[in-house]
């Protein structure tokens, strides 16, 4: 059996594809895998997360994409890592089992947020039972308290976990926290775990403190000048890298002001990959013709350091 690839650099967190009347469209993600692989320098993807819209999707959409995902990936994406959380656990059981079968390089899951673990013994019992569920498969949590409301500390959390998960592979880590990231990659001296940074404009400062690489929706689109920004960190040229974090972070600050979410990130990619992205699912409703305009010159206008 050949070893595992480590999981670092850029992951690009998919958009659904949807058609104009709201289905899933399985037939642009060879396309799409082409995109990112060819133009942007990604070769690792995360599925059906937050960008992907997964908690509105039904199972079976969930399971048709993370196929199409595998299937149209194979020979050209290095990992594919699917999101199996959902807010009930033998749903995420029946995601984990299904991801196992189908070959991905790795699960993670959110925590669930309607009815909320309240300590870190609740949350790892949860993620237990799912990571059980997928014996061979790495596993990752997906830490992400702006939207789930559980703001239990990482660093807690790792203290014992390969013992009671032991796939346990890493985190994505969506938060601000980074006095909490830090203290994860203090304590992970012997290199076992991944830290996967999840907050697209700071990645920099994560990066600083150790992070092995990031999870996010830019990558989709600002990958290549991201990739950039990485090489610039481990040359280094800190002077360089900050340059492709200030221009990444003038326009998302850009874009925030005019009301920045999953809906916007589509008509983003659409417009940068010319793959049509579609809609997202409601309650979320399609960006306006007057972001996409605004957007689209924003992002035009940046000039990137020698002309990237």
């Amino acid at each position: 059996m050949t070893p595992r690839k480590k999981l670092e650099g850029l992951v690009a967190a998919t958009i659904t594809p949807m058609t104009p009347d709201g289905q899933i469209n399985l037939l642009v993600i060879r396309q799409y895998v082409d995109y990112l692989v060819n133009e942007q320098n990604v070769k690792n993807v995360f599925v059906n997360g937050t960008t992907g819209e997964g908690l509105s999707l039904s199972i079976q959409e969930r399971k048709q994409l993370a196929e199409e995902w595998m299937c149209q990936g194979k020979d050209k994406l290095d990992h594919v890592i699917i999101h199996v959380g959902a807010l009930n656990l033998p749903e995420c059981q029946e995601l984990a089992r299904h991801a196992a079968a189908i070959g991905a390089g790795g699960i993670a899951v959110i925590a669930p947020f309607f009815f909320k673990p309240t300590n870190k013994d609740e949350l790892v019992a949860f993620l237990q039972k799912i990571a059980s569920e997928a014996p061979e498969v790495p596993f990752y949590y997906y830490h992400i308290p702006p939207l789930t409301g559980v703001k239990i500390r990482v660093e807690e959390l790792l203290d014992g976990i390969k013992a009671q998960i032991p796939t346990f592979q890493g985190v994505k880590f969506s938060d601000t926290d980074l006095l909490d990231l830090a203290q994860c990659i203090n304590k992970n001296e012997t290199g076992e775990f991944e830290f996967l940074y999840g907050v697209d404009e700071q990645l920099l400062g994560a990066l600083a403190v150790g992070a092995n690489g990031a999870v996010g929706s830019t990558y989709n689109y600002l990958g290549r000048q991201t990739n950039l920004m990485l090489q610039a960190f481990a040359k280094p040229d800190l002077a360089l890298a900050q340059k492709y974090q200030f221009l990444t972070g003038e326009f998302l600050n850009f874009v925030i002001k005019l009301g920045f979410g999953v809906a916007q990130t589509k008509a983003v990619m659409t417009f940068v990959s010319g793959i049509p992205m579609g809609p997202p699912r409601l309650p979320l409703v399609d960006a306006s013709s007057e972001f996409i305009v605004k957007a689209k010159a924003k992002l035009d206008s940046i000039v990137w350091p020698h002309g990237d």
